[in-house]
């Protein structure tokens, strides 16, 4: 009988060490959750990259708008009229307002016909339409913009979504801070992005701990841009989600009374 006891003991000694040790082993210190750290004295400035220009890709949707002296030959090349410019554009109305990038790689203009944008800045592509209407109008001012300017945050992120773009140089945390940042238990230090270019999908694996991100050309985001935070692998010993203190309490019991029983 006593050895029985012994043996338990020793038993529900080693299981409690093994869940301690997990418990532990599982831990998010406040190395895991710095951003930008650096080894050494940092320095006061990080080279920083410039962000590359955004290329037209297939199935983009772009809004032009004509501007002219005579209304009336800004009415036949814009898609909406001049004095409706502060309607709020949805995913659904954007195929209304915008001239849809078809699979080739074109726009159809009306009276100009197909332009080729695809893997072209909207900077050129604005001259290209320019150059277009001096058959019709001498002094037509464009402007261009994209329409489907997201950036999409997901996995380990507070509030994953799809978020609008309305600046040029957005980087990667301001992307973050959209979606409330990381959450306690994301790998900083294995953030993926997803990136469409024009030779197809591309993932770039970095670390958000690293101050060096910040030279990379993924600091900044593009439109279009997945954003994925992997989970940490002690994601499932989450502290606030399961009650660890219940569990060791009533094991730190059992063990005082087959202490007493012995």
């Amino acid at each position: 009988m006593k050895y029985t006891f012994n043996k338990m003991n020793n038993n529900l000694h080693k299981d409690t060490f093994n869940l301690i040790a997990s418990i532990l082993a599982s831990c998010v210190t406040n190395k895991d959750l710095t951003y930008l750290q650096y080894k050494g004295t940092p320095p006061d400035t990080v080279v920083a990259v410039t962000p590359a220009t955004y290329k037209v890709l297939p199935y983009d949707n772009l809004f032009i708008r004509v501007v002219t002296p005579d209304p009336q030959w800004s009415a036949m090349f814009n898609t909406i009229p001049t004095t409706a410019y502060s309607v709020t554009v949805t995913e659904q109305s954007a195929d209304l307002i915008s001239y849809p990038v078809d699979s080739s790689g074109a726009i159809l203009l009306p009276y100009l016909g197909k332009i080729q944008v695809a893997g072209k800045n909207l900077a050129t592509i604005i001259d290209d339409v320019q150059v277009a209407l001096r058959s019709y109008i001498a002094d037509a001012a464009v402007s261009v913009k994209l329409i489907n300017n997201y950036v999409s945050l997901l996995g380990e992120v507070n509030r994953p979504g799809r978020y609008p773009i309305y600046k040029d140089r957005l980087n990667i945390f301001q992307a973050l801070a959209m979606g409330s940042d990381l959450g306690d238990y994301s790998n900083r230090q294995v953030v993926q992005v997803i990136r469409q270019t024009i030779g197809g999908n591309l993932v770039k694996e970095f670390s958000l701990t690293n101050r060096s991100i910040m030279s990379s050309e993924f600091f900044y985001v593009m439109p279009n841009d997945v954003i994925y935070a992997k989970p940490i692998k002690g994601k499932f010993f989450q502290m606030n989600a399961f009650p660890y203190g219940v569990i060791i309490s009533t094991i730190t019991m059992f063990v005082l009374i087959y202490s007493v029983v012995q």
